[in-house]
């Protein structure tokens, strides 16, 4: 009967233990986790945003959702619409974590994880290559969390033997 009763006082804190193990790898990007709107600037015009987030596949990735609607322009009468769909997943052998992105123009991007600032509220992804594009071009993911509603995105690009130059710069809130 005792060994019943420790078993029933252990056993949820060994599932527990196990959660926390899985769950502690993506602490640093737990903040991106929900829904989020927003407002960017940049080379394709003023836009608005709608981006997600969301842990699939037993957690072991974070799938990413970017719908960016920009209003009609002299090079886009019509207006524009960009979407696309990323995959975060954490790779043990270099121990980081790796975004895959697949852009409605034919373009996938992979970043690494280059840096987090000590606070955590800072994340800058560089890219690892870039489909699509002639070589040599680079880019350059920066989140910066000002509160658990919102963050700022910045996306730069660097042509072939280039400093990066601002695309676009959005902020994003819950």
């Amino acid at each position: 009967m005792k060994k019943l009763i420790l078993m029933a006082l252990l056993f949820p804190s060994f599932l527990f233990a196990q959660n926390t193990k899985q769950d502690s790898i993506w602490i640093p990007l737990k903040s991106f986790i929900g829904t989020w709107k927003g407002e960017g600037v940049g080379e394709p015009g003023n836009g608005k945003y709608e981006r997600s987030y969301q842990f699939i596949l037993n957690k072991k990735f974070i799938e990413v959702k970017n719908k960016s609607i920009y209003p009609p322009s002299k090079d886009h009468p019509n207006g524009e619409v960009h979407e696309d769909v990323g995959y975060i997943s954490y790779d043990k052998a270099r121990k980081t974590f790796v975004l895959r992105q697949f852009h409605i123009e034919g373009f996938v991007n992979q970043y690494k994880l280059e840096s987090i600032s000590q606070d955590g509220n800072t994340l800058v992804f560089v890219s690892e290559a870039i489909e699509n594009i002639p070589d040599g071009y680079r880019a350059r993911e920066t989140y910066q969390f000002g509160s658990e509603k919102e963050f700022t995105e910045v996306f730069e690009l660097a042509e072939p033997g280039k400093g990066f130059e601002l695309y676009s710069k959005v902020t994003l809130s819950r």
